[in-house]
């Protein structure tokens, strides 16, 4: 085996998975992240973010010895960088992305590469990050050559590889989905192949690092565009007193048509985020895909609007918002719709405002700060006559819906019927 040691920058929702997985395999792996609380809990055999089935893995590969956490970088035969990719704070409402993070973990890494190495940017990135990377890298160390000086002959290997996993299911899609693979050279391609093929069973198909980056960038931005069709048609059906869930499922009766679901919104650290990456890149040509995230965006803002319209039938509201992650059965809090409008609620005044959220332990900052009450599903339904469903989690999927009877329920995920 070629790759004796892996280094795993960024330890979050991806970087801590992958990491587990390349452990189970046998390989020696050292985990890099900034937050001194989530490496202690690895290092002590647990984990720091939910996701079904990565506690026992994490338990067996820090048991066996073969995963561990720090906070320094340390040599390695590879470096996976899985590190946040956010935009940069604006006034003006653009969305310019905000490589800060890369280039950290650049600089990080960069002191302890040594000839030979492999480095890969697993962060969905705005075409052409990953030649950003290896500039900052080769800036760092001179010493060294890197794929746009050398090519093929360069001392230090250089690719990028999305990640391609879905929430609640990363464990399983690590292996079994397809990777696309893409170097700044032929050599940086199959090298970084020759690792992927050490955990994955999917195919891992070659190409080059800028049209890897876009097709992550594509594959988000195409459900971005199928998500803003959904939420779009169940604004309409709303004016025109049509059930959207009843028409989507007889719309997807024909073989060519396939409607998602709508929603509340859009949320998470991908499909809320990445059709923006080549808006910023092409802002004249990418007019379809701009005009979805508006239409997501937006979202929120309608369904706030109805809760408190039913809010104003009572003269002293109690509104219980039945979830705060950004989709089903996971603790996921980034870009959530679902938190907007808590948020959003809470800052009205419109009434009391109670939160249901199986997924976390504790409220977040942006939360307890507007007064916001956690409470359990069942005393929520209780002390409430307003109930906005804003996430489809299974423990509400499975309430016997008679308890509904007599509440004004806003339902954005189609679930109370």
């Amino acid at each position: 085996m070629s790759f004796k040691k892996v280094s795993v920058i960024g330890l979050g929702y991806i970087g801590l998975p992958t990491a587990a997985v390349i452990a189970s395999r046998g390989i020696e792996v050292v985990g890099v992240d900034v937050n001194q609380h989530a490496v202690d809990t690895i290092n002590d055999g647990d984990i720091h973010i939910v996701e079904p089935d990565l506690d026992i893995i994490v338990r067996g590969v820090v048991t066996t010895g073969n995963l561990r956490a720090t906070t320094i970088p340390e040599p390695a035969d590879a470096f996976m960088v899985a590190v946040p990719t956010p935009f940069k704070h604006s006034d003006n409402g653009s969305h310019e992305p905000n490589l800060d993070y890369i280039q950290a973990a650049s600089n990080a890494i960069a002191p302890v590469l040594e000839k030979g190495n492999l480095v890969i940017l697993e962060s969905t990135s705005p075409v052409g990050a990953t030649e950003k990377m290896a500039e900052w890298l080769a800036q760092a160390r001179p010493d060294l050559t890197f794929p746009q000086q050398k090519g093929d002959a360069a001392d230090i290997k250089v690719a990028h590889c999305p990640e391609r996993v879905l929430p609640g299911y990363v464990l399983q899609e690590l292996v079994s989905n397809d990777r696309v693979i893409g170097g700044m050279s032929n050599a940086c391609s199959e090298r970084a192949a020759e690792l992927y093929k050490t955990f994955v069973r999917g195919e891992c198909v070659i190409t080059n690092a800028r049209t890897a980056e876009m097709a992550k960038l594509t594959e988000n931005s195409f459900r971005d565009v199928n998500i803003a069709f959904a939420n779009e048609l169940s604004v309409i059906c709303d004016k025109l007193k049509i059930n959207v869930w009843e028409l989507i499922k007889l719309s997807n009766r024909h073989p060519r048509v396939n409607i998602l679901s709508p929603g509340p919104g859009v949320g998470g650290h991908c499909i809320a985020v990445d059709p923006w990456f080549i808006v910023d890149s092409c802002p004249d040509e990418a007019k379809l895909i701009q005009q979805a995230r508006i239409t997501n965006d937006a979202k929120p803002y309608y369904v706030l609007k109805m809760i408190k319209e039913a809010a104003d039938q009572f003269k002293k509201p109690v509104i219980a918002c039945l979830g705060l992650s950004f989709k089903a059965d996971i603790d996921d809090l980034r870009e959530s719709p679902a938190l907007q409008i808590v948020e959003s609620l809470a800052e009205s005044g419109v009434g009391k405002v109670i939160a249901v959220e199986p997924n976390i332990h504790e409220l977040p900052e942006s939360l307890i700060v507007r007064d916001i009450e956690i409470c359990s599903l069942a005393a929520a339904l209780e002390r409430a006559n307003v109930v906005a469903v804003l996430v489809d989690h299974k423990s509400f999927r499975l309430i016997d819906k008679a308890i509904y009877a007599n509440k004004v329920v806003i339902d954005s995920r189609g679930i109370v019927g």
